[in-house]
Parts: structure tokens; C-alpha cells; sequence
């Protein structure tokens, strides 16, 4: 076996060497995409161990000359691929959506945007003098049809006023998500991602907040959130949450709306 191993390591050229440099980069890449998505230990895990088991049977059918084990391993190696499509299906779109969100695809497609900051400003100052809670999810480049599905729908104009009935305590789609696509509330209720709760040594976080970073986690949509506990306004995009005063709320959100590099531009504060 030592000396098929010398010979195998005698007839690696150039050409292998590029091939192996080729293939290390690309699954260098696979798992920094992974990386990106929920639940990616374990995805970079099991992708760990099936890349180096199927890596050493390489070696050993190699060194051995076991042709009809290797034809098995290729078939296996098909199957097992396609298995992890399908058990890891909810990550790979969710690294999809946030692949979506590079820069280099914002050039291929002209965005417009509607002139609703200043009545999604004065929506979120009424509640948050009240004192009651809202999330306002605004679609951007990518599509948030799958979570308008969740809510009622609605195709209305927008206005503070129909925002803070909708948000009532009282009314039945207060609980949930509104969403906002092409400048007209789209739906309400809505059901939105919950991102991972902090660790014990972070800020307390509520259940919207939660909603809002799950959704800037996995879209480029631009999230309103006012805390029902204390009337306080964020805004959350690209995963990371914004405490915004009231006199800049309008000015804000018209610069993260105009903003085709907007997630860039918030900055993490606690929420």
C-alpha cells in the first residue's frame, strides 16, 4: 500500500495540483455561503464530514485500485448530494435571498422608491407616544410574496392613520406584521422569521424585534418596529438594529429607501 501511495504521489503534476487548488476554493466558497444562513453549524458541519469521508475513500479506492468501489462511491456521492438539497432546502434559499443582496446584482436592476417615509414617520411617532407596538416590513429588491401569504390581504393606500388602526390593541390584525410592496400596505398580520434570541449578556429583546432582524436576515427589506414596552423606534436592516429618534425618523428612512447600499449604512445599537 506504501508503495502505491508513492506512486500516487510521484504522479501528481501541475495539472492536478490546479485541480486541487480549483476544488478547495469552491468548497472554501460553498461553506463561507453557508455561513450566511440559519443553522450553519450544522450545515458546515455535516458538509465537513461527508467532503472528508468521500475525500479519504478517494484516497484509499485510489491507492488499492478498487474500480467497481468507485463507480458505488459516484453513484453514492450523487445520492447523498441530492439528500442534502432536500434536508437543507429552508438554508440554501435562505443564502439565495442573501446572495440576492450583493452589490454587484443591485447594478442590474433599477429600483424606485415611493415616497413613504414621511407617512410611515408620523404612523410610527403616533404609536410610539401611545405607547403601542408595530412592525412595518418595506419590500425593497427582493420579494416578499411568500410572507404577504401569511396575512390578510389588503392593497391599500398607505396613511399614519390606517397604520395605527391596524396596530390597535383591540383590532384583529394588530398582531403580526404589516407589509408595504410598491407603496401600498400589501397585507397585515403577517407572520415574519424569528432570529435566534441574544445570549444571556445582550439586551433584553421582544418578539417584533426579533421578527424585524429575522426578516433583514434573509431579505433586504427595511423593518419599522416601535416597542410596546417603551414607545421606542428602530428601524432594522441587513440583520443588524437601529434606535432612531423621533425628529430624524422621517429624514432616516427616506436615506435607507434612496440608499441601494442602505444595509451598509445601519449602524448596531441595543434595541
Amino acid at each position: 500500500m506504501n508503495e502505491r501511495l508513492a506512486q500516487l504521489y510521484e504522479s501528481v503534476g501541475f495539472r492536478d495540483f490546479v485541480e486541487v487548488v480549483i476544488l478547495a476554493l469552491a468548497i472554501y466558497a460553498i461553506l463561507r455561503f453557508l455561513s450566511k444562513t440559519r443553522g450553519s453549524g450544522v450545515v458546515r458541519g455535516l458538509a465537513l464530514v461527508v467532503i472528508g469521508f468521500f475525500l479519504v475513500a478517494q484516497v484509499i479506492i485510489a491507492s488499492l485500485d478498487l474500480h467497481e468501489l468507485s463507480k458505488i462511491l459516484d453513484y453514492l456521492l450523487t445520492w447523498v448530494v441530492v439528500g442534502l438539497l432536500v434536508v437543507f432546502q429552508p438554508e440554501l434559499r435562505r443564502g439565495l435571498m442573501v446572495l440576492g443582496r450583493y452589490r454587484m446584482w443591485r447594478y442590474l436592476v433599477t429600483v424606485k422608491h415611493q415616497p413613504i417615509a414621511d407617512k410611515l414617520a408620523d404612523a410610527a411617532e403616533g404609536l410610539s407616544r401611545d405607547c403601542v407596538g408595530g412592525l412595518i416590513a418595506i419590500q425593497r429588491e427582493l420579494t416578499l410574496a411568500a410572507y404577504i401569504e401569511t396575512g390578510e390581504a389588503m392593497d391599500a393606500e398607505i396613511s399614519a392613520p390606517v397604520l395605527r388602526t391596524i396596530f390597535t390593541p383591540r383590532s384583529p390584525l394588530h398582531d403580526g406584521a404589516v407589509i408595504i410592496c410598491n407603496g401600498r400596505i400589501a397585507a397585515a398580520a403577517c407572520q415574519l422569521p424569528l432570529s435566534q434570541p441574544p445570549d444571556g449578556r445582550g439586551p433584553h429583546m421582544g418578539m417584533r424585534h426579533r421578527a424585524a432582524l429575522g426578516l433583514s436576515e434573509e431579505t433586504d427589506a427595511l423593518l419599522l418596529v416601535v416597542s410596546e414596552e417603551t414607545g421606542r423606534i428602530s428601524l432594522a436592516m441587513g440583520g443588524r438594529l437601529e434606535v432612531v429618534a423621533r425628529e430624524n425618523l422621517s429624514r432616516r428612512l427616506a436615506a435607507l429607501l434612496s440608499n441601494s447600499d442602505a444595509a451598509d449604512t445601519i449602524s448596531t445599537r441595543a434595541a
